[in-house]
C-alpha cells in the first residue's frame, strides 16, 4: 500500500511527520504540498493514527494500492453542484427572488440525505415559478466558479485518454455551458421549463435523482464498451452515492458526512486535482 499526503496549506516538513507513522520505506515528494509514501503499514491502529493526525493539520490522507494508476481507468464522472462548480446554481437562481434560504435549506437536507432529492428539487424549483429567466446567465456570469484544482484534473485525467462525464441534478443551462468551456465530452441534466422568457417553477421531463445519476453512469460506460469498474466518480452529496457505488473508484469532494464515510478517498482540504498525486 501507499499513502498519499497532501494539503494546499500543509509544509513538507509536516507531511514527513505525519508520514512517519505509517512506517513508509520511502517517501517521495511530488510537489511542495503532496507527499508519497511506499509500502507503508496500514493496519488499522495505524490508519486511525495518521488519518487523526492529518485532520488536525488539514491534510488530506489516502491510503491506497501502490499498483493504481490513471492507466487503470477509462472515465471521470463528477457531479456538479459544490463539486466541479463551487456553488449550488439553484441556490443562487432563488438568491435572484429573495428565497436563497428557504431553498438552501432544503438542498442542504436533500445532500444529506433526509429528504428523498426528487421532492426536494420538486419544491425548490417550484419556489422559482415566476422568475425571468436571464437570472441563470447573470448566475452563470457573475456567481459561477470551478472548483480549486478543477481545470488541472480535467487536464490531467483527459491527458491520460480518460472521458469525461457531467452528471448533475441542477439544470442544462449550465452543464451545456461548462461542456463548451470546459471540453467535456457528456453531460446529463434536469431542464429548466421556461415560458414567455420565465421560470414555470417546473422541470421538463424526468428528474435526475440518485438512480438517474447512476444508470447515466451505466449508460455512457455502455457506450463507451467498458465496465463501470473503470470509471471515477466524484460527488459530494446523498444523490451521488449510488453512482459512487458502482463505481471503480469513488472520491468524495467537500462531501457531507455520510458521502465522506462510504467513498474510497475524501479530498476535504485539496482541490480536485488532488486525484492526479494519489493515482500518479
Amino acid at each position: 500500500m501507499n499513502l498519499v499526503l497532501q494539503g494546499p496549506a500543509a509544509s513538507m516538513p509536516e507531511l514527513r511527520r505525519i508520514a512517519t507513522l505509517a512506517l513508509p520505506a520511502r517517501m517521495l515528494e511530488l510537489n511542495p504540498h503532496a507527499l508519497r509514501c511506499e509500502q507503508v503499514d496500514d493496519s488499522n491502529g495505524v490508519r486511525q493514527a495518521v488519518e487523526l493526525a492529518a485532520l488536525e493539520a488539514r491534510v488530506d490522507a489516502t491510503f491506497i494500492d501502490a499498483a493504481r494508476t490513471l492507466a487503470d481507468y477509462r472515465l471521470v464522472a463528477m457531479d456538479m453542484d459544490s463539486t466541479l462548480i463551487t456553488i449550488e446554481c439553484i441556490d443562487e437562481i432563488a438568491d435572484m427572488q429573495g428565497l436563497k434560504p428557504q431553498v438552501a435549506d432544503i438542498t442542504e437536507a436533500a445532500m444529506r440525505g433526509e429528504i428523498e432529492f426528487a421532492e426536494s428539487l420538486t419544491r425548490r424549483v417550484a419556489l422559482l415559478a415566476g422568475l425571468d429567466a436571464s437570472a441563470l446567465q447573470r448566475v452563470y456570469d457573475e456567481r459561477l466558479h470551478i472548483s480549486m484544482g478543477g481545470e488541472a484534473m480535467l487536464a490531467g485525467v483527459k491527458g491520460a485518454g480518460l472521458k469525461t462525464l457531467l452528471v448533475s441534478g441542477g439544470f442544462t443551462f449550465f452543464t451545456e455551458r461548462l461542456q463548451e468551456r470546459l471540453g467535456l465530452d457528456y453531460t446529463h441534466a434536469n431542464v429548466l421549463e421556461v415560458e414567455h422568457g420565465k421560470l414555470t417553477g417546473r422541470v421538463v421531463g424526468g428528474i435526475v435523482d440518485a438512480v438517474g445519476k447512476m444508470q447515466t453512469v451505466e449508460r455512457v460506460c455502455a457506450d463507451m464498451g467498458i465496465d463501470p469498474e473503470q470509471a471515477i466518480v466524484i460527488g459530494d452529496g446523498a444523490n451521488d452515492l449510488k453512482m459512487m457505488g458502482i463505481a471503480g473508484l469513488s472520491v468524495a469532494f467537500r462531501a457531507k458526512p455520510v458521502v465522506r464515510q462510504q467513498a474510497n478517498i475524501a479530498l476535504n482540504f485539496t482541490g480536485l486535482d488532488g486525484l492526479l498525486a494519489i493515482l500518479g
